[in-house]
């Protein structure tokens, strides 16, 4: 294993961590009415098959993006999803609580399904066609959404610093996508442009518009109020 292998597991990772917290509350609001003996036991086996599901839709991606200009096109869409992470208003997540340790697991697997399309996108793009990675990046990700996704999503209200380095990761592995396409890439071999400097300088614009439309927003709503 190079260190290739490891700064992309470290990025699976760093993805896990940033997307995993609505997906950490959704598990805590479909388990709330469980009595406390058969709560922690829907969560570990909903998170298990919730991870199960994502493996095969990352797989199933990872093929998807070998299909000419589709990783581009996945690439842009990732830019959009980074950049709606900086600038999306908080919201209340409305997650029916289940009464059922069967229902409870459905609830978590579907939502995990439907809300994971991000995070299953950001890790097909981070994983560059290697199953081994996405496994391994798989199995690494089930105690971070247990114990970890809570306390992240809680730091990155309390320090929102935090909110932009996620989106900086998820930026540099869309800029990544993007320059997979060959006509990207060798339009930048041909200018001179190192691929570096263009995944930096697409970090920075986004940082930078999604940090412009957040100030804008607040003083909207200061002469608002």
């Amino acid at each position: 294993m190079n260190s290739d292998f490891f700064v992309a597991l470290l990025t699976i990772i760093g993805i896990d961590l940033i997307l995993g917290g609505d997906n950490a509350i959704v598990v805590a609001m479909a388990c709330r009415k469980l009595p406390p003996h058969l709560r922690n036991k829907a969560i570990f086996i909903g998170i298990l098959f919730a991870i199960a599901a994502r493996g095969l839709l990352t797989v199933i991606a990872i093929h998807l993006l070998s299909i000419p200009y589709l990783m581009g096109i996945g690439g842009i869409l990732l830019l959009y999803i980074a950049y709606r992470l900086l600038t999306a208003p908080e919201e209340e997540t409305n997650i029916a609580g289940s009464t059922g340790i069967i229902a409870a697991i459905k609830t978590i697997v579907i939502a995990d399904i439907v809300m994971g399309f991000d995070n299953v996108l950001a890790v097909a793009g981070a994983a560059d066609g290697n199953i081994i990675l996405v496994m391994t990046g798989l199995v690494i990700s089930i105690p971070i959404l247990i114990w970890g996704s809570r306390l992240i999503l809680w730091a990155m209200k309390k320090v929102p610093s935090i909110l932009y380095m996620g989106a900086g990761v998820l930026t540099f592995t869309a800029a990544g996508m993007i320059v997979h396409e060959p006509f990207v890439y060798f339009w930048l071999l041909d200018h001179g442009i190192p691929v570096y400097a263009f995944s930096g300088a697409l970090t920075t614009a986004i940082l930078l518009v999604g940090w412009l439309r957040n100030k804008v927003r607040n003083v909207i709503v200061i002469q608002a109020s």
